[in-house]
């Protein structure tokens, strides 16, 4: 039993592990495969409203766009760049021209329903942040039994 109870302090431990390090897990399968970044997300959600904090360092406000359900929200993020470089070195002249496009994505299933209507966004120093009032509060019933 003492093995039994070791072994899965482990496997609790590795579970922990990968949870702590999922976004940069899927960062570093979407550099592999191409796909865009997922950028960390944080949800809060109180009795008015759910806030979602998204970090998005290197966009520019005008790179974002969101869409919204009642009860999804999906964040996309893509910025492109061109950098050119000439010059002279070693007795030849240098050329070289680059581009590069970096983009995010990341859906995210909502604990309640929102006033789509009532959404405001704001994005400053890398971070947007999205206040969603809620439609209504939930409401739990008992049921009796017969």
């Amino acid at each position: 039993m003492v093995e039994r109870k070791g072994i899965d302090t482990i496997f609790n431990d590795m579970i922990q592990t990968i949870k702590e390090r999922q976004v940069d897990l899927d960062n570093a399968i979407a550099e592999y495969t191409g796909g865009p970044a997922k950028p960390a997300s944080d949800i809060l959600e109180t009795n008015e409203e759910i806030v979602v904090k998204t970090d998005l360092p290197g966009y520019r406000r005008d790179d974002i766009k969101i869409h919204l359900t009642e009860d999804t929200l999906e964040i996309k993020a893509e910025h492109s760049e061109e950098t050119e470089e000439k010059g002279k070195k070693e007795g030849g002249t240098f050329h070289r021209k680059e581009r590069r496009v970096t983009s995010a994505a990341r859906t995210l299933i909502l604990p309640a329903r929102v006033k789509i209507n009532e959404v405001s966004a704001h994005f400053k120093d890398g971070v947007l942040t999205i206040n969603m009032p809620k439609l209504e509060k939930k409401e739990t019933y008992a049921v009796k039994v017969e």
